[in-house]
């Protein structure tokens, strides 16, 4: 089962990639489709004999429309038709891919699980496995429900891709049985709960930061990286979808944090001792705190609270990935050298 674990695992990463390959397709014939709809009315205007000041109206992208320009005699509707379907029909695949991804990602650590007769958590390279799949499993459902944030796809198969592909070269460890100090039921109850509030925090980060660059692109920032967002949908739907994901999650969190004391409490006699998990996890929460609350505060613009969000996901890598590998605790199960 081990083996059949790290198979799916490969399998999964290939076609996260390929489906990255396809919402980039998605993402660059839309980019003609938006052009051509916002050319045609602006062409219609000159045909009308509305002066130059009607067309300087039009925003960005129509900059571009020269180049968009079909030859003399051909139907206008043809060019921006098929980029249209073409765009369509690639966002479709790369969704369909995500799907057969998160399926192959399931399966890989429900195999794991089997092999290590335990959940599949039991060190950093499971913890990594099992939060990537929340996140893409939290994704598809925010893509069920609003079709129209789809190009996000393209940011948040990339991160797994990344995740995934530093787990298997550099986090993998063999199945080994559950050390004696997690054999607790409330190793179920904290770390699913950790895990389950990560992985909504790793899917956050990817409309934080996609924010950011789209309402800079809408100020009129038009330097690298500002012009990445071009294509991305309105900044308001981003940032919207940002503060359901971390409003969300950090209910969560909070218990997790909580139940982890309790553990502690009963494990080693003490609810708080200051390890370095402990006060990265304190660090974490107090930063995704100040973010709801500063998104609640009027007077905080929301590109301002924003950023906390992105600092917040900051600290729990630092979590994850740089206590495991810097500092040594109570907490040191990363089972990595």
């Amino acid at each position: 089962m081990s083996a059949v674990s790290d198979q799916l695992v490969t399998f999964a990463i290939l076609v996260y990639l390929v489906a990255m390959i396809s919402h980039a397709v998605e993402y660059a014939l839309g980019n003609v489709r938006a052009v051509s709809a916002r050319v045609t009315p602006a062409r219609e205007l000159v045909g009308a004999g509305v002066g130059g000041a009607g067309v300087d109206k039009v925003d960005g992208p129509v900059a571009d429309a020269p180049a968009t320009t079909a030859p003399a005699g051909t139907p206008p509707s043809t060019r921006p038709s098929r980029s249209a379907g073409r765009a369509r029909l690639a966002g479709r695949i790369a969704a369909g891919l995500t799907v057969l991804a998160a399926a192959l990602h399931l399966g890989a650590l429900v195999t794991r699980g089997i092999a290590a007769d335990r959940m599949p958590w039991g060190n950093m390279y499971e913890f990594v496995l099992t939060v990537t799949w929340i996140g893409t499993a939290a994704w598809l459902v925010v893509l069920w429900k609003r079709p129209s944030l789809r190009r996000l796809g393209l940011f948040l198969t990339l991160v797994m891709v990344l995740l995934l592909a530093f787990a298997e070269l550099k986090l993998y460890v063999p199945v080994v049985p559950l050390m004696p100090a997690l054999q607790s039921y409330w190793f179920i109850i904290h770390v699913s709960t950790i895990v389950f509030s990560s992985g909504i925090f790793l899917l956050g980060v990817v409309p934080a930061v996609s924010f950011l660059l789209r309402n800079g692109y809408e100020q009129g920032r038009r330097s690298f990286p500002y012009t990445l967002a071009r294509r991305l949908p309105g900044a308001a739907d981003l940032e919207r979808l940002t503060f359901a994901l971390h409003a969300f999650s950090f209910p969560i969190f909070t218990f997790a944090v909580i139940a982890g004391a309790i553990w502690a409490e009963a494990a080693w006699g003490r609810a708080w001792g200051w390890d370095p998990k402990e006060t990265w996890a304190f660090i974490s929460w107090v930063v995704y705190a100040g973010y709801l609350h500063a998104r609640a505060t009027p007077s905080v613009r929301r590109n301002v609270a924003t950023w906390i969000a992105v600092l917040g996901f900051l600290t729990v890598l630092m979590n994850l990935f740089g206590v495991n590998f810097f500092f040594t605790g109570l907490h040191s199960y990363a089972g990595v050298e």
